[in-house]
C-alpha cells in the first residue's frame, strides 16, 4: 500500500485520494479472479460434507444462529470502541499530529494494520493450541475465530471511523467476513452488492431498513461461508498434526479478514473524504 504524504490541515489532498481509491480497486479486480490453487483445492460439497466431522457441523449450526443476534442486537461479538479509539490517538501523536480527529488517512491505515498483526498472531498460536487435539479441540477453535474474525473487522472499521453500534455497521461486518472466506465467484457477487449499497460519501445507501432487506436470507450467506470455511478447517481434525494446519489455517484466515476489512472500510472513508472536499468546493465557487 502507497505512503500518502499528509496536505494543509493534516488531511490528504484530492488527487492523493483518488490515488488511493484506485489501489482499493485495484485489489477488488484481482479479487474477482479465480486462482489456480483455488480449483485445486475446492472440494465437491457432497464429498466435503462427509468428511466434515458432526461436531463441526453442530457448532456452526450453532454460531448461525449467534451471527443473528449480532445483526439484530450485537449479542456476544459487539466490541468498545475505546481502545481502538486509544490505538489511533497514539498513531497520531507518533506522526506528529495531535491525537484527535479527524486523522490522516495514513494514521488510520497504520492503527489498522497494528490491529490485523496483533489479532493474526493470537490466531496462530489459538490455531497451534487447538489443533494440537484434532477434531476433540477443533470445537473450541470454532468460535474462537469466528468471534476473532468479526472483532478484527470491527476494530478495523472504527479505525476508519464506522461504529458497529449502528446494525447496517453489523450487516457490513457479516458480508466483510464473507468475502475475505469466499471463492471468485462469490467475492465477484459481494463486491458488486456492496459496491450497489455504498451510497453518498460512502455511506451504506438508505439506512438501517435497506441494509437489512438486502441482507435477506442471511443464513445462506453464513452457509456458503461454513461450507468455504469448513474445506480450509478439515485437516487440523488430525491430531498432532492439525496443530501445524491449524497455526496456519488461522493465521491466513486472520490476515484474509484484515485485509477485506482494511480494504473496504479505507474505500468509505476515502470516499468519504472525496465527498466532503467536493462539497466544499461547491460552497466556496
Amino acid at each position: 500500500m502507497t505512503e500518502l504524504t499528509l496536505g494543509s490541515g493534516g488531511l490528504e489532498m484530492q488527487e492523493e485520494l483518488r490515488l488511493a481509491l484506485e489501489e482499493v480497486r485495484k485489489w477488488e479486480k484481482e479479487q474477482r479472479q479465480l486462482m489456480i490453487w483455488e480449483r485445486l483445492t475446492r472440494l465437491p460439497f457432497k464429498l466435503l460434507d462427509k468428511l466434515t466431522p458432526k461436531v463441526v457441523h453442530e457448532k456452526i449450526g450453532q454460531l448461525l444462529n449467534e451471527l443473528g443476534s449480532y445483526i439484530q442486537n450485537g449479542g456476544n461479538y459487539l466490541v468498545a470502541g475505546r481502545k481502538v479509539g486509544e490505538l489511533v490517538g497514539e498513531v497520531s501523536r507518533e506522526t506528529g499530529g495531535k491525537g484527535e480527529g479527524p486523522y490522516p488517512l495514513a494514521v488510520m491505515d497504520e492503527a489498522a494494520r497494528r490491529l490485523s498483526k496483533s489479532r493474526s498472531n493470537f490466531a496462530t498460536a489459538q490455531g497451534a493450541t487447538t489443533g494440537f487435539g484434532g477434531v476433540f479441540t477443533l470445537a473450541a477453535d470454532i468460535p474462537a475465530i469466528l468471534g476473532l474474525s468479526l472483532k478484527v473487522i470491527q476494530e478495523i472499521g472504527l479505525c476508519y471511523g464506522f461504529n458497529p453500534l449502528e446494525k447496517e455497521e453489523r450487516i457490513f461486518a457479516v458480508k466483510v467476513m464473507q468475502l475475505a472466506s469466499a471463492e471468485a465467484v462469490g467475492r465477484r457477487a459481494i463486491l458488486e452488492e456492496l459496491d450497489l449499497e455504498l451510497g453518498k460519501g460512502g455511506r451504506i445507501g438508505g439506512g438501517e431498513g435497506a441494509a437489512v432487506s438486502k441482507i435477506q436470507g442471511w443464513r445462506e450467506v453464513i452457509a456458503a461461508y461454513r461450507d468455504n470455511w469448513s474445506s480450509k478447517k478439515l485437516l487440523q481434525t488430525i491430531p498432532v498434526v492439525g496443530m501445524f494446519f491449524g497455526a496456519y489455517t488461522n493465521r491466513e484466515m486472520l490476515k484474509a479478514v484484515a485485509e477485506a476489512a482494511m480494504m473496504l472500510y479505507r474505500k468509505r472513508r476515502i470516499l468519504a473524504r472525496l465527498d466532503e472536499i467536493g462539497e466544499m468546493q461547491t460552497r466556496s465557487t
